[in-house]
């Protein structure tokens, strides 16, 4: 935890980079577009069902409309990490090429460019291993609904474990024939990624600031030198 809590901040400082903030807020505009888009088409959907089959009258529809949007509010965190995760693989050799090039040239000298096609493999690898997951666990949700507490903090815990993987084949895709993270070290890195996805604001900057700090993660973990 120490390694990933120093990689957190090594990551936080490469924010104000104007490289980083520009691909963050590529991402950021895209992730928010595609978020309205997916609302709005679960919305719509909805909508359309409900008159389709005629299950309620155009009065109840309406009511309907409503407590669906505060659903898709309620669950704005979840989509929220599957439109931003899935952007920031689009985003990621752009932004693992540059923490690396600036922090740990002599990496960078020696990776792999992932093209295109590879870095939609990953987003989308990423995005059925979230639902995959999230569904899997959501059983286990229900049940600790009654606890109050419970389903949050078993969500970090799955999401932790997931957004852990993620991260990891993101910058591993760069260096092929480097070592898998240790277990700790994954866990460690999924939970302060995941936590970040909850806190309002600064969930905004969390996929670019998970994405920075699995590379540091990396070449701490092989003893890189930072210059």
């Amino acid at each position: 935890m120490t390694r990933a809590v120093h990689a957190f901040f090594l990551a936080l400082r490469d924010l104000p980079n104007p490289r980083v903030l520009r691909i963050l807020l590529q991402s950021l505009a895209l992730t928010l577009f595609l978020l309205i888009v997916v609302g709005a088409a679960l919305y719509f959907a909805a909508r359309w069902a409900m008159g389709y089959w005629g299950w309620l009258g155009a009065a109840e529809q309406d009511m309907a409309g409503l407590l669906v949007v505060l659903l898709i509010v309620a669950g704005s965190w979840l989509l929220f990490r599957v439109v931003a995760i899935v952007v920031v693989g689009l985003f990621a050799d752009a932004i693992v090429a540059d923490v690396e090039g600036r922090h740990y040239p002599a990496a960078a000298a020696r990776a792999v460019d992932v093209g295109w096609r590879q870095n939609i493999g990953l987003a989308l690898a990423s995005l059925v291993r979230l639902i995959g997951g999230n569904l899997l666990a959501l059983p286990i949700y229900v049940v600790l609904l009654v606890t109050g507490i419970g389903t949050p903090i078993f969500a970090l815990f799955v999401n932790g474990l997931l957004l852990g993987r993620d991260l990891e084949a993101m910058v591993l895709a760069r260096h092929p024939g480097r070592p898998r993270f240790d277990r700790p070290a994954r866990w460690s890195l999924g939970l302060l990624s995941a936590a970040s996805f909850v806190v309002p604001v600064a969930n905004l900057l969390a996929p670019i600031v998970s994405a920075a700090m699995a590379v540091h993660m990396l070449h701490l973990a092989s003893g890189d030198p930072n210059r």
